[in-house]
């Protein structure tokens, strides 16, 4: 077998404490803003759906050359799989410093394009923590390149301890601005800036280890075409159908911002709290990707069909373990947030309805699919999330949280409309084996 229990282990517990460490400092930014008034958590949470868009992206191209890099491995080309993290690294950076720029100088019009009319105290901040998350995108495109790497390589520790790093400075930073110092909004994203930037830089230094299964070369740079072609080959497919999911849920923000500011803060509170019964997913997301990768450059059907069933039940029964602790805490978890009775309220009832119905459907719907992906099967899923998204997640949000009068709520059982027909349809791309037409030999 290509992955013992001892190195599973080695990959996946460093991802799921690293996905803790990222939820959970994203809920003590929420907490912490949450400090400086209800339009300033509003502005937070409205560019935040919106930066997950674009990290959605740059995690696309990630994912690319993390296939690609399994795949080399998998077929024992370490050359190739060098070769491959200068490109990935190369390609992500250039394509981040055009959208940053174009996100620092048309960061109004994009607002109110994406949410349209919304209360001025809360564009005044949206604004402001916009153009300073943008200027840490190439910084963030670097980090995510260099971990995905390090990750196929079975290497997670070390993405694990600059993550800690990384996330240390933002909380300490976000304490210091905020309480400290007594900023606004900048004071939680200019520390996002700075631990972005410490991030991408160490990681980078990192890889330029020759003892790393996988390293940066000292040989002159050079754009090798045929090698990018292959990781947009599965980060193209994989960017978009990220970008439209992530597209999709700031459409359905905008949906919300148009019901006031109580139910846009209660839906970014209930969104910090709904990541953190995803970690085990999101960790194992990861795994999947590195595993079945490696699996797919041996040409292993059988190991590939042995570890996909093993990383979902490993999935579902974390995930259900961790959902239901939120969900008997629930009380208690909110009374952390400095929120209105009306807001926590709604909070409550979002989270229920997220929480509850991941236990079941999460794993299936967003865990598989990297199975899929990391077999090259890329334009299937890109076609159903997409196809899902706009009929489900945007057309029955219309349908059930604005014409019948249901708001937030109306919008997040839509989401679960969405994700019952990603199941099916996933479930039944594996059990039909399509996939095994475009797996490596």
């Amino acid at each position: 077998m290509l992955f013992s229990n001892k190195d599973l282990k080695k990959l996946i517990i460093p991802l799921l404490l690293e996905q803790t460490l990222a939820i959970t400092v994203g809920m003590a930014d929420t907490i912490m803003v949450s400090s400086v008034g209800e339009a300033a958590i509003s502005g937070v949470s409205l560019v935040d759906m919106f930066n997950n868009l674009i990290i959605s992206v740059l995690a696309a191209l990630a994912t690319g050359g993390a296939v690609v890099t399994s795949q080399f491995i998998g077929a024992g080309h370490k050359d190739d799989a060098c070769r491959s993290a200068k490109q990935l690294i190369f390609t992500a950076t250039v394509i981040t410093i055009f959208i940053s720029v174009f996100v620092i100088v048309f960061n109004k019009p994009i607002l109110r394009l994406f949410f349209g009319k919304i209360e001025e105290d809360v564009m005044t901040n949206a604004i402001i923590y916009m153009i300073i998350c943008a200027l840490s995108f190439p910084f963030l495109a670097v980090y995510n390149s260099c971990a995905a790497l390090f990750r196929s390589m079975g290497n997670s520790q070390i993405t694990f301890k600059v993550s800690l790093l990384m996330n240390a400075i933002n909380v300490c930073g976000n304490a210091l601005c905020v309480y400290g110092l007594g900023m606004g909004v900048e004071g939680v994203a200019i520390p996002t800036l700075v631990s972005r930037t410490v991030a991408g830089i160490v990681l980078f230094i990192l890889l330029k280890n020759p003892k790393n299964m996988i390293y940066l070369t000292k040989e002159k740079f050079k754009i090798e075409t045929d090698v990018i072609k292959r990781i947009l080959y599965i980060g193209i497919p994989s960017g978009i159908e990220n970008g439209i999911f992530q597209l999709g849920r700031v459409l359905v923000v905008s949906i919300i911002a148009g019901f006031g500011t109580v139910q846009i803060a209660a839906n970014g509170v209930a969104n910090s709290l709904d990541g953190l019964g995803c970690i085990v997913g999101q960790a194992m997301n990861l795994a999947m990707i590195s595993v079945i990768g490696r699996c797919a450059g041996a040409g292993d059907e059988k190991q590939i069909r042995y570890y996909t069933k093993k990383l979902l039940g490993i999935t579902y029964l974390f995930t259900a373990i961790v959902n239901t602790t939120i969900l008997l805490l629930l009380n208690n978890i909110l009374s952390i947030y400095s929120l209105s009775p009306e807001t926590a309220r709604l909070a409550y009832i979002l989270v229920m309805i997220h929480n509850g119905f991941a236990m079941l459907l999460w794993p299936a719907s967003f865990v598989l699919p990297n199975m899929l992906r990391a077999c090259n099967d890329v334009k299937f899923t890109m076609v159903i999330a997409i196809f899902s998204m706009f009929v489900f997640r945007i057309g029955f949000s219309y349908i059930i949280g604005v014409n019948m009068g249901m708001g937030a709520i109306g919008v997040w059982l839509a989401m679960l409309m969405d994700w019952v027909f990603r199941v099916l349809c996933f479930i039944g791309r594996y059990l039909r084996g399509k996939w095994k037409l475009n797996v490596c030999v």
